[in-house]
């Protein structure tokens, strides 16, 4: 028995370590179609990437630094969208109930902002951009990041040194970019 719990933690281990190698998308490159959730945890969905949309990367809902940023991109949507942007992901490696609450805790009246679940990690491993977080957050998650996306490419990408900063990805540097 105890030899099958190791084989199992070791398979564990190194499919976790596989997803943690990919590498990092850069400018020009297709954004992977992969599965995330929105509002039904049951049901999913790949992100519509056509014409320019903002994808922003978050280590973890209910986080501070978190929960400090992304309420900036819910009060400039109407900026965002005045410079042509179609769609703001805000996407956490959490699952979709978690994502849901996290929304409805920051924005109670609605938002255009769109909150996404990648709860498997697959989309987030796809771009390059999970990171092993086991030691604070319990598994791994999203570096913190924005990804300026025109058509399906990434037109920009910007990925903050430390998961808790908050300098290229803040929304009104988002903006200047645009």
């Amino acid at each position: 028995m105890a030899s099958i719990l190791t084989s199992v933690a070791h398979a564990a281990h190194s499919a976790a370590a596989a997803m943690l190698s990919a590498t990092q998308i850069e400018a020009g490159e297709p954004i992977p179609q992969k599965p995330v959730k929105e509002e039904d945890p049951e049901h999913s969905i790949t992100l519509d990437l056509s014409g320019k949309n903002i994808i922003l990367g978050v280590p973890g809902a209910f986080t501070p630094p978190c929960s400090s940023q992304v309420p900036q991109y819910i009060a400039d949507y109407d900026k965002f969208k005045a410079k042509g942007v179609k769609n703001i992901y805000v996407v956490a490696v959490n699952d979709a109930f978690v994502v849901k609450a996290w929304k409805e805790k920051l924005a109670p009246q609605g938002t255009g902002v769109r909150f996404i679940a990648d709860d498997k990690g697959e989309f987030t491993s796809g771009v390059g951009l999970l990171f092993d977080a086991s030691g604070l957050l319990g598994s791994p998650r999203s570096k913190r990041y924005t990804i300026l996306a025109q058509d399906g490419k990434v037109d920009f990408i910007a990925v903050e040194d430390s998961p808790a900063n908050i300098i290229f990805t803040a929304a009104n540097v988002v903006i200047a970019q645009l």
